[in-house]
């Protein structure tokens, strides 16, 4: 079993290190104290298991799990709340609780072979789901560029454009492609700053100017950068609700 350990505490990654040295079948490829190390990592070295802390600088857990092409299983290796831990438990991927006992890494480590013989991706798109509801609203966006990773302070969108099966991210007078469906920006973005006001766009309210009529029974919403978008009916009532 191919494994990494992931997490900013190295006395963190020594405590999982000395549990594993238990288990012979399993061969630590890598440590990485760092969001960033773990993606590429995971990327050169296609891991069969992850164990991966949830809050760590630069990158979390989640987002860690959302740049992450591979097909793995997760243990989680929080100190996360209890309301999330109960998402974890949901599904097949598992989660130590800091700190944790050897019984209760065993328990964890049955569950991880279990996951790794059948289909790991299917848990952890899953529990990703599952976190994305019962969490705050999502933060930032992260592009996935070659071996680098853009980070988007979602401040920093003024608008999010479907184009099929993939979002473009609007930002700055430039623009970057994510593949994620614009449906699944519109559950995750704050409601309060963020308007889906046609089926194509998401508007950041803090970016708007004016809506103007365009034609018959229909409004076209204009940008401080003086970028023109279309406004449904149903957008249209939903800015007027909003402003």
């Amino acid at each position: 079993m191919r494994a990494i350990l992931v997490d900013d505490e190295e006395l963190a990654r020594t405590v999982v290190r000395e549990h594993c040295a238990h288990h012979p079948e399993i061969d630590i490829l890598a440590e990485c104290s760092n969001g960033f190390e773990a993606v590429k990592a995971i990327s050169e070295l296609k891991p069969d298991l992850v164990f991966l802390d949830i809050q760590m600088p630069k990158l979390n857990g989640f987002e860690v799990l959302e740049l992450s092409d591979h097909t793995l299983a997760v243990i989680f290796v929080t100190a996360f709340d209890q309301f999330a831990l109960k998402a974890f438990e949901v599904h097949a991927v598992d989660y130590l609780l800091k700190p944790f006992s050897k019984e209760r890494f065993e328990s964890a480590l049955t569950r991880a072979r279990d996951r790794i013989s059948r289909q790991p991706s299917a848990g952890v798109n899953g529990l990703l789901e599952e976190i994305r509801r019962n969490n705050r609203p999502l933060e930032r966006i992260l592009i996935k560029e070659g071996p680098n990773v853009r980070v988007i302070p979602v401040e920093n969108v003024d608008y999010i454009e479907a184009q099929d099966d993939y979002a473009a991210i609007h930002t700055g007078g430039k623009s970057y492609l994510k593949q994620q469906r614009i449906a699944e920006f519109e559950q995750l973005l704050d409601a309060a700053r963020f308007a889906r006001i046609h089926r194509s766009y998401i508007l950041n309210i803090d970016c708007l100017s004016k809506i103007e009529a365009y034609a018959k029974n229909s409004k076209m919403a204009v940008l401080k950068d003086g970028t023109q978008l279309p406004v449904s009916r149903t957008g249209y009532e939903k800015l007027k609700g909003m402003l």
